[in-house]
């Protein structure tokens, strides 16, 4: 038998006459007046605050109670000062890991009897990412997720990134196994990176221990008690749920009431009768004192996904996301970190009549800084996906992540790709630059487990009314995102490709190949052929070069690597039931072959169509993709392109050109000397030629092709040169140097003279 847990009952006392100047409806009454209905603690068996052997249940598994353990084994030693962590280093993270592998643990088929992390710990999978070029392996989400009812497991609702445990999800293998695959990264040459979630948790045992009022875990999230007399203010919950989603009127009769701050900037994953608002409301919950609450919770995500409030007076919610992140780098052995949902860490009531300010706060850039620090100071690094302004990943990256995911380019070259035009290409790259982020901060990708997001933050919000050129014409910002949007739904959705889905209100549902297939007209499924293989796999080397041939990471997905279609809607039916139509783009996949006959994962994903093959397939091949791909790769890594400097962007002479203009210099501006590089880009299915000016090319010097070493043109005076692209194809050129330039000549002057 263990002990019972001590059970602190809470006695409020605070006086509402301490708040004479505040409007009555402002006081915070609402944390202060309890419902007076008692429960004794009797049956043992019961699964909620009665039973001192449940709460005790919960406890053990919870992340705060193993952040605690974690940060007494490392409080105190020396190992904790070994590394520098004010300041984040691109490229020193860059440098340890240049290439990433992005997996995700539901969509990969594992030999009979393997589990997922073992099948990425396989010594055959990583010789072949040596033979590519990859250099990291991201595993996605592998810990524990979903929530507790009662005393069951219920499910994850958002793909393992709902985490209620620091524990591994035995579906996808085990803490050692985890170490073993860390081991064999290593021995390769390569590194691992596990993610954690700063911004939520899912339902489980810390929120079940939070909605008792039991000790420091309410602390952990936003979330608001609501007295007994309001609660006809709130709407029921059936018997079969455990909350429901406020919706917009409840919403704001609560924040008049002083409860919550009301409206947030924006309803992500907004859905009709689903989730109209970011607040949820509990059934009615026995406290571990008693009483019985009901509470409304923040969630920026998902009813299931309850917010994190990192600045609760006992900071339980840092504590929690501290001790996550060190259980992946010190006991599991992961070289990085990716920080999911971290630009939504502070919230904070605004003006009468004004939403609250829940993005680009400063307290999710100071969170984010001590997240990142503490990665660092025990020797790895991080990556953020901020789906925010430009502004906000150049401010959060000053002192937070490493490096940011390349939310800023990714849809526009998506769009480039789709309209044959690289205009508003070219006029991301240039807002980033202009704005003080250079890509050799940012984590270029081609599909992951996300939808193609469209969203187009920095345009749509914070610039919303700034007038860009764009099409002979000035728009706002909000026309551009608009125009944009149109756009892609035009081109690759609907009649256009019924098998790209748009997902809610921030992007589509589709693969990398199935952007290509639509971009070249193919409508269905059923048109896409063997024979238009050759001209898919020729885009979508495009986008790799594009990706990689400028500083930064690259990072590539299974589903690019076999050329993998979306799934036809009809076999996830029930998965995109809800309206989460992302799970098209994740279909089942087998990089090695390790069983041929599987219809689906282990995970119950049906099994999708590849166009290129699996790998051992494909690197037999010296014309398949993944050779291709190794092709590209070994340019980027002999340049050292990836921790080059971008210097311009400049304007082209065909709609479908791109030029992107890039100093090799490690990041060192006094390397005044430092190689020139130019990528040039066609993204058209059309030949093409054009002229590339720059006033970072230097006169009179010779470019040539940096794969094949043939001399391309030369720098006129005016600083430019011609350049002739196949469809699809791209150039990586570089440009002799003075003494390159007169040892040349002085080879040219002694073959006239032979």
């Amino acid at each position: 038998m263990t002990d019972e847990p001590e059970i602190e009952p809470i006695e409020i006392t605070y006086d509402e006459d301490l708040y004479p100047a505040r409007p009555k409806r402002l006081r915070p009454r609402s944390n202060l007046r309890a419902s007076n209905i008692r429960r004794s603690f009797s049956d043992p068996r019961s699964a909620d605050a009665s039973n001192p052997s449940y709460i005790e249940w919960l406890t053990r598994q919870s992340m705060l109670r193993d952040a605690e353990v974690l940060g007494r084994g490392l409080s105190g030693q020396p190992s904790m000062w070994r590394h520098p962590y004010a300041r984040p280093d691109a490229r020193r993270a860059i440098r340890t890991a240049s290439v990433w592998f992005t997996a995700y643990p539901i969509s990969l088929i594992t030999a009979p009897g393997h589990s997922y992390l073992a099948a990425l710990g396989d010594d055959a999978l990583w010789e072949a990412f040596q033979r590519i070029g990859i250099t990291a392996v991201h595993t996605g989400p592998v810990k524990l997720a979903g929530g507790i009812t009662g005393w069951s497991s219920t499910a994850s609702v958002d793909g393992h990134f709902d985490r209620i445990s620091t524990q591994i999800d035995p579906a996808f293998g085990s803490d050692d196994e985890f170490r073993q695959l860390s081991d064999v990264a290593d021995r390769h040459g390569g590194s691992v990176i596990d993610d954690i979630v700063p911004g939520h948790t899912g339902k489980g045992a810390d929120f079940r221990l939070a909605e008792m009022g039991y000790k420091d875990y309410p602390g952990i999230y936003h979330m608001i008690e609501i007295p007994e007399e309001d609660w006809h203010e709130l709407p029921p919950v059936p018997d079969n749920r455990d909350s429901v989603n406020l919706d917009a009127a409840t919403e704001e009769r609560l924040a008049d009431l002083g409860y919550i701050i009301g409206q947030l900037q924006r309803v992500i994953f907004y859905s009709p009768g689903t989730k109209e608002t970011n607040w949820s409301v509990t059934a009615p919950v026995l406290g571990a004192d008693g009483r019985t609450r009901r509470w409304v919770y923040l969630h920026y995500f998902k009813q299931g996904q309850p917010s994190i409030n990192w600045l609760d007076p006992t900071f339980a919610g840092m504590r929690l996301v501290i001790g996550d992140a060190l259980h992946s780098l010190g006991d599991l052995g992961s070289s990085a970190l990716r920080l999911d949902a971290n630009g939504f860490l502070g919230v904070e009531k605004s003006a009468e009549g004004t939403p609250a300010w829940s993005e680009g706060h400063p307290l999710s850039e100071a969170a984010n800084h001590l997240i990142a620090g503490m990665v660092r100071k025990v020797g790895g690094f991080s990556f953020q996906e901020l789906n925010l302004t430009v502004e906000d990943i150049r401010d959060t990256g000053r002192v937070g992540a490493d490096l940011s995911y390349d939310f800023i380019n990714r849809p526009a070259y998506q769009h480039a790709l789709a309209m044959g035009d690289t205009e508003f290409l070219r006029l991301t790259l240039r807002t980033s630059l202009s704005t003080g982020v250079q890509p050799v901060g940012l984590v270029h990708a081609l599909q992951n487990h996300d939808e193609l997001t469209y969203e187009l933050v920095h345009w749509a919000t914070l610039h919303r009314a700034d007038l860009y050129p764009f099409r002979d014409e000035e728009m706002t910002g909000a026309q551009l995102a608009e125009t944009i949007r149109a756009d892609l739904l035009e081109k690759l959705t609907g009649e256009a490709a019924d098998y790209n889905l748009v997902f809610t209100t921030n992007g589509i549902a589709c693969t990398t190949a199935s952007v290509i297939a639509a971009s070249q007209g193919l409508t269905t499924l059923d048109d896409i052929a063997d024979d238009h293989i050759d001209d898919i796999q020729r885009a979508h080397l495009l986008l790799v070069m594009f990706n990689a041939w400028q500083p930064g990471v690259f990072a590539l997905s299974a589903w690019d690597l076999l050329g993998m279609l979306p799934l036809p809607a009809s076999e996830v039916r029930e998965l995109i039931a809800e309206g989460d139509t992302r799970w098209v783009h994740r279909g089942a996949h087998d990089l090695m072959d390790v069983d041929t006959e599987a219809v689906m994962s282990s995970s119950g994903m049906p099994r999708g169509r590849s166009l290129y093959g699996s790998l051992p397939d494909q690197l037999g091949r010296q014309d398949s993709f993944a050779s291709q791909v190794s092709e590209i790769l070994s340019i980027r890594s002999t340049l050292g392109l990836d921790v080059g400097t971008q210097l311009d962007i400049p304007d082209v002479a065909h709609q479908g050109m791109l030029v992107m203009v890039h100093r090799l210099d490690e990041g060192d501006d006094s390397k005044e000397d430092a190689p020139i590089q130019v990528t040039v880009l066609n993204f058209t299915g059309e030949t093409i030629e054009g002229t590339v000016r720059s006033s970072a090319l230097t006169p009179r010097r010779t470019v040539y092709d940096a794969r094949t070493g043939e001399e391309v043109g030369r720098v006129d005076d005016l600083q430019s040169f011609t350049v002739r692209l196949e469809p699809y194809a791209g150039l990586c050129l570089l440009g002799r140097d003075a003494a390159e330039e007169e040892a040349a000549a002085e080879a040219r002057e002694a073959d006239d003279e032979d």
